[in-house]
C-alpha cells in the first residue's frame, strides 16, 4: 500500500490493528441493534466545489430542482402553488453542480467529485435510473442538436476516459499529459436515446465523441436559440502572461540589455525597486510579462521586449463554439476574460453573454504602493461580462464607477462604491424578450439587473443601475432561474445552501427554502469570508476568491511583494540549512545574486517576486504558508509549523492586498481558518481507481522513497561539520500520510535559487500541466527546448511558474547523477520519466475511488459486475489519512434503491460482506441486493463515499412528499 511509503512495520502495525479492533467494534454494535459507518471517519468532508447550473427549471415550467452541492442530492421542487414546495430528495453523485431537465420527467446532474452523471427518473418514486461516467471534474451539462445529444464538460483527464469500454470513441484514450500543445478541455457528447450507443450494455454509458478544445479545463456551456450551436468557455484560461525565469533576467536592477552563454540577450534586469522603502536589497527574481497583441510581442511594464526569452505562443482561446449536429468547431473566440464562470445566449438575437473576471497581475505589489509608486491593491479582477456577438468580443467592466487610484483611507476614497459593485458574478437568466438579463453576483449577496442594449453598448451607468440590483439574503449567489409566468426568480444561495424566491416586480424575496445541510456550523459561518464583498472589501469586488477561486487556484503567477513592508525573520528550519554559509562563502550555490538578497538566509523580504497562486485546499497539517513560508510570522504571532496561526496571519493581506479600510480581527481570522484549513483538495484523477501504480509510476515511487540521496553531497565528514548534507526524495517531499504529510512536512530548503522557499506539496501537480517551452536555464541541464508553437497554460511549475514540466525540473543541476547522490547514473533519463509519472499520480488524503459510481440495471449486469466487485474491494481495503481521522478504508461503500415506495440507503459491511439497513431493519446479501435491479425502478446504485460518510449517505439523505422517509 502507498499509503505506509517509508515506515516501519511497527508504524503501520499498529494502525492495522487499531482499524481491525474499530471494525470488530462496528460490528458488535451492528449485532446490538445500532448501525454505525463502517470506518471512523468524519461525517462530512467539505471540498468547495463551485456551483454552475444548480437550479433548473422543468419544460412545463412545473418543478424546480437544485442540486444540494454539499448533500450529494437532488432536490425537486413543485411550483403548482407559485413558490418552491419540497416534494421529493433524491441521492446523486458526490458534490453535484449542475442541473438539466431533459424532459418533464427526466433530469440529468453532473456530479462534481464523482466523475459521474446522474440520470433521474421522475416516474414513479423520482430516483436515479442510470449513472454516466464521465471525466474528471464534470460541471455543465446541455442538451442541444436534432436529434438531441447530451454535451457534458469534463477536465482532459480521469480514470474513465481510458477505460476500455471506450477504445472505440473518437477522442478517448490517454490525456497525454506529457505532450506539447493538446487541448485540455473536453466536451463528452452521449445520444440520451441510445446511451450506449451499441446494441449491448456498457458500464457507465458509451458516449458518441470527446470533442477536445484548446483551453485548459472548461466550465460552462450555452446554446444558441436554434439549438444548433453549442458554446463551450474554459475555466481558468489565463490572459497571455508568464514569467521570465530569474536566470533570463539580467542581475542588477538595470535597464541595459545581457547576452547569455548561448547568444540570446535580454532587455534588462528587474524594474525595481532594488530595495525596499528602508534601503534593504531585495533578491533578483524572475519577472512577469504580458503578451502584447497590439505589438506581437512579450512586454514587462516598462515595454521592454522579451520575446527572446519565451519558447511557446498562448493563443488565450478562451471559447468555442461547435455544431451540435456535426460535432465540429466552427469558431473560437479570444481574450473573453482571465477565469470564465458561465454563459447565456439572447434568445432574441443570440448574442452570448460571458461572466468572468479578468486578472492584472501584469501589475506588481500590494500595499500603498507608496515606495514603488503602484500597488495592485484593491484592483486584482475586474467582475465583467463580455459581450461575444458575430466575430466581436467586447468586454464590459460591471463596476466601471471604481476608482482604483483611490485607497482606503485615501483623502478620495469613497466607502459607498462598494454598494453598488457586483463581485464574482457567476450564473445569468434572461428574459424571453432578450431586453433584460439578471446576474449573480456570488460575492455580492445580490443579483444584477442590466438592460442588454446598454449592456452592450456599454452605455450602463452602475451608479443609477444599481438601484435596480436585487439583495437576497444568505449569501454566495450562485444560481439562478426566471419564471416569467409568475414574474418570479428563484435564486440559490450557497453560503445558508438555500433557495429563495423573488418577486420581480417588487424585487423583494418572498420564500426561503433551507436544504438539508451535512456541514458543520464552522464551515457555514466561516465561508463567507472567503468571498463576502460586502464586509472586508474597500471597494465591493475584490476579495480573496478574486484570485482563489473556489478557495483553490487561479492558474497565473502575481508579484505581490510589498515595498512598503520591512524584511521580517523566518523561525522555518532549513535543509541543508547549516551548509549555506560555506555556499555562499565560496559561491558554490548555483546562484551568481546575494541569496534572499541579503545572504542571510532567514531573511523574509518584502520584495518577493512572482510566485504562483497556491490553493487553499488541505492546508491544515502543511505547515507554514505562502511560497516562501513567510506567514510563519506575522500580526497574530510567529511559530515555524503551526499551519492554523499561519493561516491568521494573512488578516493583513484584507487591507494591503483586497483593499479593505479594516483588518480582520483575530476572532474573525479564526472563523475562517475554521472553515478553510477543513476544505480538503480532490482525490487524484491520475492514479488507478484501485490504487495501483502503473510499472513507470512504481520505478519512480521506488526511487522517491528509496535510500539514494536526490539533492546534496554524501559525506559523513560534512554532516558532521555541518548538519546533514543530502536528502532523499522522501526526505525534503515528505510523504507521511499518517502526519497529513503529501511532499512537505513544513521545512524550507536551499535549492540553488535566489530565495529559500519552503517545500511544497505535491497533491496537484497533474493541474499544473500545460506549459511547455523554455530556454536553456541555469538552474538545468536541460536543453533550450526551442519553439514548441501554441500551448494553453503560461505558468508551469516551481514557485514562479516558470519551470514548464516537471521532467525539466528533475533535470536541475543539483539532481545531477554522481556516485551517491542525484538521479541513478544508469538510465537516467529513463528514471527522470518514471518520476514524473509518479509525482502525477502523487498520494492525496483520499482514495482514488472516492466518490466512483455505478447504476446497476437490468441490462448491464454483466459489464457492471466487476465495477461493484472493485467498489466492494476498495471498501474493505485499509487506507491512512491524517485528515480522515487516521486509519479507515478506502471508502464507504453506499448503495441505493427503490423499495416500498422509497429510495432505501444500505451500507456495505466488509467483514460480513454484506449491506446493512438502518436501524436494524435487516440486512441483504450481495447477490440479493444485485437481484433487486433485475426489475426494472429497482436500479441500483453504489457511490464510494468518503470514508466516515457512508451512514449519513445510507440512511438521512432521503426524503419524500416533504416528509422524511418512516424509521
Amino acid at each position: 500500500m502507498q499509503a505506509f511509503v517509508r515506515q516501519s512495520p511497527l508504524r503501520w502495525l499498529l494502525p492495522l490493528i487499531a482499524l481491525v479492533l474499530v471494525a470488530y467494534s462496528a460490528a458488535t454494535l451492528i449485532r446490538s441493534k445500532s448501525v454505525h459507518a463502517a470506518t471512523t471517519g468524519p461525517s462530512f468532508v467539505e471540498f468547495e466545489s463551485d456551483q454552475v447550473r444548480p437550479l433548473a427549471k422543468s419544460p412545463d415550467g412545473k418543478t424546480l430542482f437544485a442540486a444540494n452541492t454539499p448533500n450529494g442530492t437532488l432536490e425537486i421542487f413543485d411550483l403548482t402553488a407559485g413558490v418552491p414546495l419540497l416534494k421529493y430528495r433524491v441521492p446523486v453523485g458526490l458534490e453535484p453542480v449542475a442541473v438539466a431537465a431533459r424532459t418533464n420527467s427526466e433530469v440529468w446532474v453532473a456530479n462534481h467529485l464523482s466523475d459521474s452523471v446522474s440520470i433521474v427518473s421522475l416516474t414513479g418514486t423520482p430516483h436515479v435510473v442510470r449513472t454516466l461516467l464521465v471525466g474528471d471534474e464534470p460541471r455543465d451539462i446541455v442538451f442541444a442538436g436534432t436529434p438531441l445529444r447530451a454535451f457534458i464538460t469534463t477536465a482532459h483527464r480521469g480514470q474513465q476516459r481510458t477505460g476500455p469500454s471506450l477504445a472505440n470513441v473518437p477522442g478517448a484514450g490517454d490525456p497525454q499529459l506529457t505532450t506539447p500543445g493538446i487541448p485540455r478541455a473536453d466536451v463528452w457528447v452521449f445520444d440520451p436515446a441510445n446511451l450506449d450507443a451499441t446494441t449491448s450494455a456498457s458500464l457507465g454509458g458509451i458516449p458518441l465523441r470527446i470533442l477536445s478544445f484548446f483551453t485548459d479545463t472548461p466550465r460552462a456551456l450555452a446554446v444558441s436559440p436554434d439549438g444548433n450551436t453549442v458554446y463551450v468557455a474554459g475555466f481558468k484560461s489565463g490572459n497571455q502572461t508568464t514569467t521570465i525565469p530569474q536566470g533570463r533576467v539580467c542581475t542588477g536592477f538595470q535597464s541595459k540589455p545581457c547576452t547569455f552563454p548561448d547568444g540570446s540577450s535580454s532587455p534588462g534586469g528587474n524594474p525595481g525597486p532594488a530595495t525596499d522603502h528602508l534601503g534593504e536589497p531585495a533578491p533578483e527574481t524572475g519577472l512577469i510579462v504580458k503578451y502584447n497583441n497590439a505589438t506581437s510581442h512579450w512586454e514587462d511594464e516598462l515595454h521592454r521586449v522579451w520575446d527572446a526569452s519565451v519558447r511557446f505562443s498562448l493563443p488565450d482561446s478562451d471559447v468555442f463554439a461547435f455544431d451540435a449536429n456535426t460535432l465540429t468547431q466552427t469558431a473560437a473566440y479570444a481574450h473573453v476574460g482571465t477565469t470564465l464562470f458561465n454563459m447565456a445566449t439572447n434568445p432574441r438575437t443570440g448574442v452570448l453573454y460571458v461572466s468572468n473576471t479578468d486578472a492584472v497581475n501584469n501589475v506588481r505589489f500590494e500595499g500603498p504602493g507608496t515606495f514603488a509608486g503602484h500597488t495592485v491593491q484593491g484592483h486584482l479582477a475586474e467582475a465583467r461580462i463580455t459581450v461575444i456577438s458575430g466575430t466581436a468580443v467586447t468586454p464590459r467592466h460591471l463596476n466601471k464607477h471604481i476608482n482604483y487610484t483611490q485607497l482606503a483611507g485615501s483623502a478620495g476614497f469613497d466607502p459607498t462604491a462598494k454598494l453598488r459593485s457586483l463581485s464574482m458574478p457567476l450564473d445569468m437568466a434572461i428574459t424571453a424578450d432578450g431586453k433584460t438579463l439578471y446576474v449573480a453576483a456570488f460575492g455580492s449577496s445580490k443579483v444584477g439587473v442590466f438592460d442588454t442594449a446598454e449592456l452592450q453598448a456599454d452605455t450602463f451607468d452602475p451608479v443609477k443601475s444599481s438601484a435596480n440590483y436585487i439583495p437576497v439574503s444568505g449569501g454566495g449567489v450562485a444560481g439562478l432561474v426566471l419564471d416569467e409566468p409568475r414574474g418570479l426568480l428563484y435564486v440559490m444561495t450557497r453560503f445558508d445552501d438555500a433557495v429563495k424566491t423573488v418577486d420581480l416586480k417588487s424585487k423583494s424575496e418572498i420564500s426561503a427554502s433551507a436544504l438539508q445541510n451535512p456541514e458543520s456550523p464552522s464551515i457555514v459561518r466561516g465561508r463567507p469570508m472567503l468571498y463576502d464583498a460586502t464586509q472586508f472589501s474597500g471597494n465591493g469586488e475584490a476579495t480573496c476568491a478574486s484570485c482563489h477561486i473556489f478557495g483553490d487556484m487561479d492558474d497565473i503567477a502575481w508579484d505581490l511583494g510589498n515595498p512598503d513592508a520591512a524584511v521580517t525573520t523566518s523561525p522555518i528550519p532549513i535543509n541543508f540549512g547549516l551548509l549555506i554559509p560555506f555556499l555562499v562563502a565560496a559561491n558554490a550555490g548555483g546562484i551568481t545574486t546575494p541569496l534572499n538578497g541579503s545572504n542571510i538566509a532567514s531573511d523574509f523580504h518584502p520584495m518577493k517576486g512572482p510566485f504562483l497562486t497556491q490553493t487553499l485546499r488541505g492546508m491544515r497539517y502543511s505547515g507554514a504558508m505562502h511560497w516562501r513560508g513567510d506567514r510563519s510570522t506575522g500580526i497574530f504571532g510567529t511559530a515555524a509549523l503551526d499551519s492554523n496561526l499561519s493561516f491568521l496571519n494573512f488578516a493583513g493581506a484584507f487591507q494591503g492586498l483586497i483593499g479593505s479600510p479594516d483588518m480582520p480581527s483575530q476572532a474573525q481570522m479564526q472563523t475562517f481558518a475554521n472553515f478553510q484549513l477543513d476544505v480538503l483538495p480532490p482525490p487524484n484523477p491520475v492514479r488507478s481507481l484501485d490504487n495501483s501504480l502503473t510499472a513507470s509510476q512504481k520505478n519512480g515511487q521506488a526511487f522517491y522513497a528509496g535510500p539514494r540521496p536526490s539533492d546534496g553531497i554524501v559525506s559523513a565528514a560534512l554532516d558532521q561539520l555541518a548538519g546533514q548534507a543530502s536528502f532523499t526524495c522522501n526526505g525534503c517531499h515528505t510523504l507521511n500520510p499518517a502526519n497529513g504529510n503529501y511532499g512537505t512536512a513544513g521545512n524550507q530548503s536551499f535549492e540553488g535559487f535566489p530565495q529559500i522557499v519552503k517545500i511544497p506539496h505535491l497533491r496537484n501537480a497533474y493541474a499544473r500541466v500545460g506549459m511547455f517551452g523554455n530556454p536553456a536555464l541555469p538552474f538545468s541541464d536541460l536543453a533550450d527546448s526551442g519553439a514548441t508553437g501554441a500551448q494553453i497554460r503560461g505558468f508551469g511549475f516551481t514557485g514562479d511558474g516558470s519551470v514548464d514540466t516537471l521532467y525539466r525540473f528533475f533535470n536541475a543541476a543539483v539532481f545531477r547523477p554522481t556516485a551517491n547522490s542525484g538521479f541513478p547514473q544508469k538510465n537516467t533519463d529513463a528514471a527522470r520519466r518514471d518520476m514524473e509519472q509518479y509525482i502525477l499520480a502523487f498520494d492525496t488524503d483520499l482514495a482514488p475511488i472516492t466518490g466512483q459510481q455505478i447504476t446497476l440495471t437490468n441490462t448491464n449486469s454483466v459489464t457492471a459486475g466487476a465495477r461493484i466487485d472493485l467498489l466492494k474491494q476498495r471498501a474493505g481495503a485499509p487506507f491512512v489519512s491524517k485528515s480522515l481521522n487516521g486509519a479507515v478504508t478506502e471508502c464507504d461503500l453506499v448503495a441505493q434503491v427503490v423499495q416500498n415506495g422509497h429510495v432505501t440507503g444500505y451500507l456495505y459491511d466488509p467483514l460480513a460482506g454484506d449491506f446493512m439497513q438502518d436501524r436494524s431493519l435487516g440486512r441483504i446479501s450481495d447477490a440479493a441486493l444485485r437481484a433487486l435491479a433485475a426489475t426494472p425502478g429497482q436500479e441500483v446504485t453504489y457511490t464510494a463515499a468518503t470514508p466516515g460518510s457512508g451512514r449519513r449517505l445510507a440512511f438521512n439523505n432521503t426524503e419524500v412528499q416533504g416528509r422524511p422517509r418512516p424509521r
